[in-house]
């Protein structure tokens, strides 16, 4: 089947009230093939004028919205479900473009991203409720679940397709309106699942996109409209403290899904092939571009040199090259100033006493690209220790006792994900109780999945998306007395 796409096709303008339109002010921003640095299409610029617009559609849809019946909401997703699917190939090619991925990762990202439609699909007609006699028996009390309201949806550029379908999901679910921003490094992935909900009937003013190269003179209308009632943000701790300022201001309901420092920890009874194959997961998974990605790996000692040979022999195999290209295991990183944010990493590392193990530089030519890396005997002052890497670089140090390295996983701001590589169950059980995170891997280098609960502690965020809980970030409870 084709991997490719007709760039005429792209849908490049805004989405507002059912009609896709230009920018107010006529403007549009480009967007670039990381890979090639070739521009691939203009989309248009948002203002405050067009927020103002998408805001005011979705706050006067929302009471019809939300007497839609569960049963219509369910085949909505569900029939986006089916034409996410359907249209796998052209979705990851164009994702591919403009961020970068190898075609085979995006295949991927396209059946998470369906998965999600249909897990709540399947939601939208499980929302429930409760019945009970009061204490003094002279009242009935009746619980009820009702649409939060209009929500604000503002994701992330490095899974465009994943983001924006794991936030939309729910709130349709719901019965909410929503207005959603994507990200400008990556909206033509976004704007291609808006269009699928819109064939798949959703009603107009349900779902209205404004796309934009100044986030702030879009979102900020929003936070501060009044109507908005809640806001699902992906991306940095920094933005999300920022949006959370605002959102205390109309007391809106939050989910944050931020930043993540991940600990990779081996322990020395792991299966070392297991652990290798978790770490390559866990590490390369989008180039390391993930907030999932492993960021500290703590080896045992007597596992270190075991582990970090056969780690670095993987990592040497990958092949890197543009992602559209048969074959290629790691694409570009999504802009210059990620690379140069990891090339500086490394440098500091090495400055600091870690070794090279393999990569460490940039290939020739055009594109983001950075060779896969491993270090050794990283130093914890070295920046990268503290920093999130978004990169392809993996920075290992030795411990040498399980409390040794409880201690250094937990020394964060963060607490999103864990892997932890043990044959006990009975230390499994105890990292799990012990590593300050939201989410754990044991034996295995990949967590996310549609019906679990994804999410974090500590500056890593608030709320949790998928799952069964997911939808209730998108529900409020109402109790009703009723006099018996």
């Amino acid at each position: 089947m084709s991997t490719s796409f007709d760039p005429s096709t792209l849908h490049t303008d805004l989405f507002i009230d059912g009609a896709w339109q230009k920018a107010a002010n006529g403007a549009t921003f480009p967007v670039e093939n990381p890979a090639t640095n070739e521009m691939i299409a203009h989309v248009a610029d948002g203002g405050p004028e067009d927020a103002a617009r998408a805001i005011e559609t979705a706050g006067r849809a929302q009471a019809q919205w939300a007497k839609s019946t569960p049963r219509e909401r369910a085949d909505i997703l569900r029939r986006a479900f089916e034409l996410v699917i359907a249209n796998t190939d052209r979705l990851a090619a164009i994702m591919t473009a403009e961020m970068g991925k190898p075609l085979a990762e995006a295949k991927g990202e396209v059946a998470y991203g369906a998965e999600m439609l249909r897990w709540f699909s399947e939601e939208a007609v499980r929302i429930g409720g409760d019945q009970t006699t009061s204490l003094d028996g002279n009242t009935q009390i009746m619980i009820t679940r009702e649409p939060v309201g209009p929500c604000v949806l503002v994701t992330p550029w490095n899974f465009p397709l994943a983001m924006g379908a794991r936030k939309i999901a729910p709130a349709v679910a719901a019965g909410c309106t929503m207005v959603f921003k994507p990200a400008a490094l990556t909206p033509l992935t976004s704007l291609a699942l808006v269009d699928i909900f819109r064939q798949a009937g959703l009603p107009d003013g349900v779902l209205n996109v404004v796309t934009t190269s100044k986030a702030a003179g879009v979102v900020d209308p929003w936070m501060s409209s009044g109507i908005a009632r809640k806001i699902s943000f992906t991306g940095s701790t920094g933005v999300g403290k920022i949006l959370l300022r605002q959102a205390a201001e109309n007391v809106m309901r939050s989910s944050m899904e931020l930043g993540g420092n991940a600990p990779f920890i081996v322990l020395a009874d792991a299966d070392i092939e297991k652990a290798v194959d978790g770490a390559l997961k866990a590490k390369m998974r989008n180039m390391g571009e993930a907030c999932t990605a492993a960021n500290r790996f703590f080896v045992h000692r007597s596992v270190l040199a075991e582990f970090s040979e056969k780690f670095a022999k993987k990592i040497s195999e990958l092949r890197v090259g543009n992602g559209a290209v048969e074959g290629t295991d790691v694409g570009p990183l999504i802009e210059q100033k990620g690379l140069d944010k990891v090339e500086a990493l490394v440098a500091d590392a090495v400055s600091k006493g870690a070794r090279v193990l393999t990569g460490g530089s940039r290939p020739e030519g055009p594109g983001y690209f950075y060779t896969p890396t491993v270090l050794t005997d990283v130093p914890l002052t070295a920046d990268l220790m503290n920093t999130e890497i978004f990169g392809p670089v993996a920075a290992i140090t030795a411990f040498d006792s399980e409390d040794e390295v409880l201690r250094l996983a937990n020394d964060t701001e963060w607490g999103l994900v864990g892997y932890v590589f043990t044959e006990s169950m009975n230390k499994a059980l105890h990292f799990s109780a012990e590593l300050e995170v939201g989410m754990l891997g044991i034996n295995t280098g990949i967590v996310s999945n549609p019906a679990a609960p994804f999410g974090g502690v500590k500056q890593s965020g608030l709320g949790r998306e998928g799952g069964k809980v997911g939808i209730e970030e998108f529900l409020e409870i109402k109790y009703t007395a009723i006099a018996v």
